[in-house]
């Protein structure tokens, strides 16, 4: 079951504590959706509930939806789904903090919430293309590749994850 919030009144505290811990479970098994202001992992909940607060304060039905699926009453995976706020963009969407709980990886989490947040750009946003960017060296463009998205660039080791580590930042696209 995917639901969608749209409203800041909309994520609960209980909302809030459930996607600080999916959060925190995905970074520290390798995740790379790290917030800039928080530490590289491990991380703890504390230190990514000023993101969490961020994104659910930032909610809003014309420019940020939060997009949430559920298996078995928990929270499985989650994404936020945002307008570009520039005039010559805003025909565009990003699609961020795209997670799976460690534990349901493999369900069709991951693809099921990729496949609501193209329907919810297009058809309730407006959106006429996503755009997102992804950590190479994970397998993530594999993923987005077999969702429909293309590769149209990459920043080389833009991302230095550890010393002596650093990745390319891969940009990809889908027109809705």
């Amino acid at each position: 079951m995917i639901a969608q919030l749209s409203r800041p009144q909309d994520a609960t505290a209980a909302v809030r504590r459930a996607l600080g811990a999916c959060w925190t479970a995905v970074v520290n098994a390798g995740g790379a959706v790290v917030p800039m202001d928080c530490p590289l992992p491990p991380v703890t909940e504390a230190a990514l509930r000023p993101a969490v607060g961020r994104i659910t304060r930032g909610l809003s039905p014309e420019n940020s939806r939060l997009l949430l699926a559920t298996m078995d009453g928990a929270l499985a995976g989650w994404l936020l789904l945002r307008r570009e706020p520039h005039p010559l963009v805003a025909h565009c969407g990003v699609v961020n903090h795209v997670q799976t709980q460690v534990h349901f990886r493999g369900t069709g989490i991951g693809i099921a919430l990729m496949r609501h947040a193209q329907r919810v750009g297009r058809d309730e946003m407006g959106l006429e293309r996503l755009q997102l960017a992804v950590r190479s060296g994970l397998g993530l463009e594999e993923f987005y590749r077999k969702a429909g998205w293309t590769e149209v660039g990459r920043w080389p080791g833009a991302l230095r994850v550890a010393p002596g580590d650093d990745r390319d930042e891969i940009l990809m696209s889908l027109a809705l």
